[in-house]
């Protein structure tokens, strides 16, 4: 088991969580606790780099699922960036690829809308 290490930055667009580690069910409410301290407003894009996750099982994907209603509730957007394959997968097959903008870099996700 690796420990979940998030690390929270601001970006033109909104805050960027970067996560690192196991999301899982030991893990995964540390991600909660740090998107229920995040101030996020109206407008704001909420962008998850998951470029360093190396596990992510139903608990996991229920945290991502938290941070989107999250998002929802305050008015603002969210984004999925460099997402895993093995992730990619599992959000293919539960369909939450198309809930979940996903982009292949935290780059292209925290981009301004044109």
């Amino acid at each position: 088991m690796n420990a979940l290490t998030i690390t929270i930055r601001d970006a033109q667009t909104g805050p960027v969580l970067e996560l690192e580690g196991d999301l899982d069910y030991d893990q995964a409410p540390r991600l909660r606790q740090a998107l229920e301290a995040l101030p996020l407003r109206a407008g704001q894009r909420l962008v998850l780099d998951l470029a360093r996750i190396q596990f992510c099982d139903s608990s996991g994907i229920t945290a991502l699922l938290v941070a989107r209603n999250r998002a929802v509730t305050a008015r603002a957007d969210i984004a999925l960036a460099a997402v895993p394959g093995h992730t990619a997968r599992i959000l293919r097959i539960v369909g939450l690829d198309r809930v979940f903008p996903i982009h292949p870099d935290v780059d292209t996700a925290t981009a301004e809308h044109p």
